[in-house]
């Protein structure tokens, strides 16, 4: 029955196109949309009122969306139409915000008095925010209908840059945050040279095991950017060597244990050399010693004579 059947339909095919010498015959997949072309062409399909309008406003419709889209102005036609909706941004909360004013913030996400909730890019908002000096990371949640939530996370000053005469604020790596302005930081250390920016957090990793030698850092320079001198609030200069310093910081520890040399009538402590320690007496303490030494000598002379 089958090979009949296939030898059926071999034998109509051919006797088709026997009968309409020249026939184009269409492929299968073209077939039923070229009939139901013939049949609205001939009136045998019925179209339904009001079919054209639609059509003309679908037509419409798109043209004017391929517009915007070609013009750029999607994102504006979007915001005027959700904002009349009733999706106007209302209400934005920030949070985590110390350095960076709320203001700032909201110019620099672009927010005014006729921004849609829906036309915000919560991703793009974001990466705005990171741009601004003082934000590490950021975070943007969309409240519907009118509200924004902005969470902020800032970088933490550890001291004071000066190269130059710029003075910049730096975190725990080295990387300068912002320009110093007014009073607010100025308590914090200065690291003063070229590279003090670079080294910073090595420096501040090493003082760590020693607070109260830390807490008495008014400034570090940097040497030749090969090694720190330690200026504390008394004047004394801490000279620390090139290498090694946690060793060098240890060994004037545990010399300065009982005898509270930084209290004394000194200039500089000199750590660099890894076997001693030297200690420079200021002006005033050199000759009130060197006076008291030439009054002992005499003393020692005149009771030989006598």
């Amino acid at each position: 029955m089958t090979g009949n059947k296939g030898r059926a339909v071999h034998t109509a095919a051919t006797s088709g196109r026997e009968a309409f010498p020249g026939a184009v015959v269409l492929p299968r997949f073209l077939r039923r949309p070229a009939r139901y072309v013939i049949a609205l062409a001939t009136g045998r399909v019925d179209i339904r009122p009001h079919a054209g309008s639609v059509a003309a406003f679908a037509f419409l419709a798109a043209t004017g969306f391929y517009g915007m889209a070609l013009g750029g102005h999607t994102q504006a036609v979007t915001q005027a139409v959700t904002t009349s909706a009733g999706f106007a941004l209302e209400d934005v909360h920030v949070s985590g915000n110390a350095e960076t004013s709320d203001i700032d913030i909201l110019q620099q996400l672009g927010l005014d008095g006729t921004t849609s909730v829906v036309a915000i890019d919560a991703h793009a908002a974001r990466a705005k925010l990171i741009e601004l000096p003082w934000v590490t990371d950021a975070q943007v949640q969309k409240i519907y209908p009118r509200g924004l939530s902005v969470r902020l996370v800032e970088r933490k000053p550890v001291g004071i840059w000066q190269h130059g005469d710029m003075l910049n604020l730096i975190d725990a790596r080295g990387d300068v945050i912002a320009p110093l302005t007014g009073a607010r930081h100025a308590d914090l250390p200065l690291y003063v040279g070229l590279g003090a920016d670079v080294h910073a957090d090595e420096l501040e990793a090493r003082l760590l095991f020693h607070p109260e030698l830390r807490a008495r850092v008014k400034a570090a320079v940097r040497m030749a950017d090969r090694r720190w001198d330690l200026r504390l609030d008394n004047g004394v200069t801490l000279s620390l060597p090139e290498d090694d310093i946690g060793a060098a910081l240890k060994r004037f520890a545990e010399f300065d244990a009982g005898r509270d040399v930084l209290s004394r009538d000194i200039a500089a402590v000199d750590l660099r050399l890894e076997d001693r320690v030297t200690i420079r007496l200021t002006e005033a303490s050199y000759e009130r010693r060197k006076s008291a030494l030439e009054a002992r000598a005499k003393l020692i002379k005149a009771e030989k004579k006598s």
